[in-house]
């Protein structure tokens, strides 16, 4: 297993001192949304090329840190279709750049029929919608191809792709080799099911298995009102324990990462993952 964190959380940017911070925190590197953490890359189409690519992966190659994860995050079910065909843009320049960049997978949620933010709408629900997402991802795995690069497709409760058996579906129906599952066990509990998460970690691990790659780590207290509120690992209610000798049966090699853990939680997260690795 290793370790890592999306770099936007390191509170930090420019590739050399992302580096840094990761060796002070005994980190394994991050996953990598450039456009928030490289102040000359935009988000927009044609905004990184080849060479900023290499200069990013030298940086952290030097630094003994990788990335198995370009996170590209964009909403395809968005309902202003130039904002969702622009998301695509981006995402593909990233297929194309992966391995310059020294990775090789690619990453997104499946969006929201409720454009911004993401959130539930009734449509997300619907043969419609997931027929969408299946329509975008599967574009994507074929531009993958020329790139020997990967497609991470993500699950979230109040998006199209909302339990593990939609995602898996939306998987089958996909039905490319070069599909990856971001694992977020966060992502699909609320307060109607916060109880079974640990069931919920075993029906992703079994429909799943070997083809996740990325598990991110996160963990929550449960509020006075019965509501659900993000913490830094380790200090709230998620047992890792239990959850990481779950996760090395299947995935012994796992890749873990970090998300909205940051600040002063994150040595305390690190400390209490890795003395349960």
């Amino acid at each position: 297993m290793r370790l890592f964190i999306r770099a936007h959380d390191l509170g930090v940017t420019g590739e050399d001192k992302i580096a840094a911070r990761l060796c002070e925190l005994g980190l394994d590197g991050v996953q990598l949304v450039a456009y928030k953490v490289l102040p000359d890359v935009a988000y927009a189409p044609g905004a990184v090329d080849a060479a900023r690519a290499r200069k990013v992966a030298a940086v952290f190659a030097a630094a003994g840190k990788s990335v198995p994860l370009i996170g590209a995050y964009f909403n395809c079910v968005h309902p202003d279709r130039e904002k969702a065909e622009n998301g695509a843009a981006v995402f593909r320049d990233y297929l194309r750049l992966a391995q310059d960049f020294g990775c090789d997978t690619v990453g997104s949620e499946t969006g929201s029929c409720n454009g911004d933010p993401w959130l539930f709408h009734p449509e997300n629900r619907t043969d419609e919608a997931r027929a969408a997402v299946v329509r975008t991802f599967s574009g994507l795995c074929d531009y993958a191809q020329d790139y020997n690069a990967y497609v991470g497709m993500e699950g979230a409760l109040g998006h199209v792709c909302y339990d593990v058996k939609c995602l898996a579906r939306a998987v089958r129906e996909i039905g490319r080799d070069n599909i990856r599952i971001i694992f977020d066990l966060y992502n699909y509990l609320d307060e109607s099911n916060i109880d079974k998460r640990y069931d919920i970690l075993a029906e992703g691990l079994q429909t799943f298995g070997g083809r996740i790659h990325i598990f991110h780590i996160k963990d929550c207290v449960i509020k006075s009102d019965g509501s659900m509120e993000q913490c830094g690992v380790g200090k709230g209610i998620f047992d890792y324990g239990r959850i990481l000798p779950e996760i090395k049966k299947v995935c012994p090699d796992a890749n873990l990462v970090f998300e909205e853990t940051v600040g002063e939680d994150i040595p305390d997260a690190v400390a209490y993952i890795r003395e349960r690795m």
